[in-house]
Parts: structure tokens; C-alpha cells; sequence
């Protein structure tokens, strides 16, 4: 079989893997040179502690076990089972952590409340003042800004697999194959369209207006921490932004304790990865209304600055890059992706939201599985 991939981001890249291992051949189309959508600009976590139960937690914790024997095959991705903390700090907060640790699936997350002492000794770099954190053991990391080089290295070994950047596929041709802008047609057994947010053009003329929006982020990394930072790290308002947690708890939480005003007003929660140099990812903002800004504002960069100083002790590392990303999410967020068939054996496959690096492997795995590749 050969399979045409149009989108070289890693929901994308995951479908091409997943052809190459069942012995297709692919050919990946992508627009730029390599991707530089939301693959790149994100934090690089394999997230599992926030996922809504059922469907959604059983992809991230398939995508868990897949990045995790991937990673092992291919060292270029960094791939690190770090696990995830969540410092609370007062007894609303700790309602819903607790709450939580009671899941029926929490063994599967492997959540467990810590004392504040315990949560140091598995991360000592946590110096500040919190009572407790919530740990999450199947929590993990990849590197974000070199993934898609590192699988894309090892596709090319296989001899399978051709890769064509620079090329902006703008028809789909019939069945099973589609035109770029170079005028050539590129025809197999089967096309994935993993167009990210470019949801204009192509997509609107094959599948008209899907159920799927665009969505945008702030976020910035610093100067190496100087000491490891050996889990990722979140904050309580990362409890009011995943379905995990919904709990009595968590209402009572946002009923008694109102969010920062930045914080609220971007829609914040503090997400934190440290990256194998040694500088930390932070973020992030979610901006749902079009037109997005243009440009970055300071407001929500000086709040993340003051949360993961008061976590750590310690004046944060000189930010040295800081941008934005866009990327697409289903509307009904319970949908972990739009898969939709729109010519004979052509997919379109979009909008996993914040779940993509997550999820992306266990995305194209059951694409793979459902289409008989």
C-alpha cells in the first residue's frame, strides 16, 4: 500500500510512522520547509493527569505506552517518564486534589497526594511554600522543537518513505490522490489530510465548515535552571481547566476562591517542563474569540513569572524566547479529534487540541486500525 500524508506536524508525522511500521510506503507532503504550527510551539508533555475519563484518558494512556516504545527507538525525541506534580496550597485546593486521588481510574494515572515533603524529595527544585501536591506518575516528556526531525530521521532509514517540503497541496484529485502547487499529482491507496490549523482552503473545499476551531497560546522558556527540574509542574488553575478534575470539590474551589484577574482574563493555568539544555517551558493562555491578536502582551508572562518563582524559591531563569501558537480543537472538546472521511479513501484528520503531542500517536493508530492500513 502507499499512503500520501499531507502535514508534516506530529499528528501528521504519527500517521506517517504508523504506515511505515505496518510495511506502506508514504509519501509526506508538507507546506514549509518542516512544520512550525503547534507540533513545535507547545510544551512537549505526554499528559495524561488531566483527561476526561473514558475515551479521552484511554488515548492518552495508549499514546503514553506508544511514545514511550518510540522513544526508545529513537533517542532524538528525549523521551523522559518524568511524571507531573500539582503544589496546592490551602485546603480548597487540596479538596480537589484529593478528590482526584479518589478516581475510580486514579491507579491508572497513577495520581497519589503527597505531603509537601514528599513532593520536594521526588522534586527538590521545589523550594517555595505549598501543603501538599498532586503527583502524577504517567506523565512524561518529549522535546518538542526536534521530534518530528528525529522521527522523520528515522522514516527515511526505513526506505518507505519520501518527504516533500515546500509543497502546498491544493487539490485533492479524484480519489486517492491529490495535486500541489507545483502542478504535481501524488496518488497512492490512501490520503491522510493532518492539516493542524489551516483550516481554510483545502479543508473548507473538501469537508466544508467542520466542527472545529482555532485556538491561541502564549508561552515563553528561559535560560537553563542551573538544577534539574525532575517533573513537570502545574498549578491548581490547571484544575479548573481539565476535565479531570471536576469534582464538588472543584466547584466549591471556584465558587470560594476567585482566580488571579490576568490569570482569568487569558484563560490561564501554569504548565512547566524543563528541556534537556536545561531551560524551562512555561505557560500558557488560551485565546478562543477571531481575530487573535498579533502580538504577545506582557500581562500574562509577568503572571507566570510571579507563580513558578513562589513554586521554586528562587527568581526565575532570564526568559530568552517567547511566542505564540495557534492550534486546532474540536468544539465539542469531549471529541478528541475530527476524523472524517471526505473522498473515497481520503481522511481529513484535525483538531485535537491541546491533546496533540499527547495523544497523536494513539490518533493515527486507531486511523491506521479503521482504514485497514
Amino acid at each position: 500500500m502507499k499512503v500520501i500524508v499531507v502535514g508534516a506536524g506530529v499528528v501528521g508525522t504519527m500517521h506517517a510512522w504508523h504506515a511505515v511500521e505496518r510495511g506502506h510506503e508514504v509519501v509526506h507532503i508538507e507546506r514549509e520547509a518542516e512544520a512550525r504550527g503547534a507540533s513545535l510551539r507547545n510544551f512537549g508533555q505526554i499528559w495524561v493527569s488531566g483527561r476526561a475519563g473514558g475515551e479521552e484518558l484511554d488515548t492518552a494512556l495508549r499514546a503514553r505506552e506508544l511514545w514511550e516504545g518510540i522513544g526508545a527507538r529513537v533517542p532524538g525525541l528525549g523521551f523522559r517518564a518524568i511524571g507531573s506534580l500539582t503544589p496546592v496550597r490551602n485546603d480548597l485546593e487540596r479538596a480537589v486534589a484529593e478528590a482526584a486521588a479518589a478516581r475510580p481510574d486514579a491507579a491508572a494515572r497513577g495520581y497519589e497526594l503527597l505531603t509537601a515533603d514528599e513532593a520536594r524529595a521526588v522534586n527538590p527544585a521545589l523550594r517555595g511554600e505549598f501543603e501538599a501536591a498532586l503527583w502524577c506518575e504517567r506523565d512524561a516528556a518529549v522535546e518538542p522543537r526536534t521530534a518530528q526531525l528525529a522521527l522523520r530521521e528515522a522514516l527515511l532509514a526505513t526506505g518507505r518513505y519520501t518527504f516533500l517540503p515546500d509543497r502546498e497541496v491544493r487539490e485533492v484529485v479524484g480519489e486517492r490522490a491529490v495535486r500541489d502547487d507545483r502542478g504535481e499529482v501524488h496518488g497512492g491507496d490512501a490520503v491522510a489530510l493532518c492539516t493542524g490549523a489551516w483550516l481554510s482552503g483545502l479543508v473548507r473545499e473538501v469537508a466544508g465548515e467542520i466542527p472545529v476551531r482555532r485556538v491561541r497560546l502564549q508561552m515563553m522558556q528561559t535560560d537553563p535552571l542551573g538544577e534539574p527540574l525532575t517533573t513537570s509542574v502545574a498549578d491548581a488553575d490547571s484544575f479548573r481547566y481539565y476535565p479531570a478534575y471536576a469534582s464538588g470539590a472543584l466547584d466549591a474551589l471556584n465558587a470560594g476562591q476567585a482566580q488571579d484577574p490576568t490569570a482569568a482574563a487569558h484563560r490561564m493555568q501554569l504548565l512547566m517542563v524543563q528541556r534537556l539544555d536545561g531551560g524551562l517551558t512555561i505557560g500558557d493562555t488560551h485565546e478562543y474569540e477571531h481575530p487573535f491578536a498579533f502580538d504577545t502582551l506582557e500581562d500574562p508572562y509577568e503572571h507566570l513569572t510571579r507563580v513558578v518563582e513562589s513554586f521554586l524559591g528562587r527568581p526565575l531563569p532570564k526568559v530568552r524566547r517567547r511566542w505564540a501558537g495557534v492550534y486546532a480543537q474540536c468544539v465539542d472538546t469531549t471529541r478528541v479529534v475530527h476524523r472524517q472521511k471526505v473522498r473515497d479513501g481520503v481522511w481529513l484528520v484535525t483538531g485535537p487540541g491541546g491533546r496533540g503531542m499527547t495523544c497523536s500517536p494513539a490518533i493515527a493508530e486507531t486511523t491506521a486500525n479503521e482504514l485497514g492500513w
